[in-house]
């Protein structure tokens, strides 16, 4: 009798064993996954962090096509047939009302503002140079072109605002040159016409 109560016993505590274990085991795997979910989203963060961020805007839905040309310190270029240089990205290269429709399962999906934006992820000491070019043009009528440059760190400030005007294709203006010192402040704006895209293009 001794010894059945023994044996029952002993098959108890192998089975809460084996059901311990394999909580256990539920656990451990939960784990791992959580961990791993976790991991795939910190992997997918981008760091859009930036120094300065150019924008170039004309009027909503107007066909022209306006290209935005900056030359960093060391004289490298960023526009629409180089979109990373340095530390500069144009993240954006508007061309007026093309593709600005867009047919998503049968629905028009629009974006009429005509807009290009350019960042500067690190800033260098020396000058930057901020040219536009009109690309396109539909019109006799001068077009209106606002640009705004902002510093972002450490804390957001209106280095510029300005309207200017082009005047028909090819048309290039400098709509601002500013300067960075060694403590990253930028001091010393002018719009001292400076021609960027004889160089874009290699021409002497």
């Amino acid at each position: 009798m001794k010894n059945k109560i023994l044996l029952k016993s002993e098959e108890q505590d192998v089975f809460t064993d084996l059901l311990f274990n394999a909580l256990l085991g539920f656990a451990f795997m939960f784990a791992i996954a959580f961990m791993l979910i976790n991991s795939s989203e910190e992997s997918g963060n981008i760091n859009t962090k930036a120094e300065v961020l150019i924008s170039v805007q004309w009027p909503d839905e107007h066909p022209d096509d306006v290209d935005a040309v900056v030359e960093d310190p060391q004289g490298k270029l960023v526009w629409y047939h180089n979109r990373d240089s340095g530390l500069m990205h144009l993240d954006r290269d508007d061309r007026g009302n093309l593709a600005d429709n867009i047919n998503l399962k049968g629905d028009v999906v629009s974006s009429p503002i005509n807009q290009e934006t350019i960042t500067v992820r690190g800033l260098q000491t020396g000058e930057y140079v901020i040219n536009l070019l009109h690309y396109k043009s539909n019109f006799k009528e001068p077009l209106p072109v606002t640009v705004k440059v902002e510093k972002l760190n450490p804390s957001v400030e209106l280095i510029y605002y300005g309207q200017h005007f082009l005047n028909g294709v090819g048309d290039e203006i400098t709509a601002l040159r500013f300067f960075v010192n060694g403590d990253k402040e930028v001091s010393d704006t002018n719009q001292i016409p400076k021609r960027l895209l004889t160089k874009a293009l290699g021409s002497k």
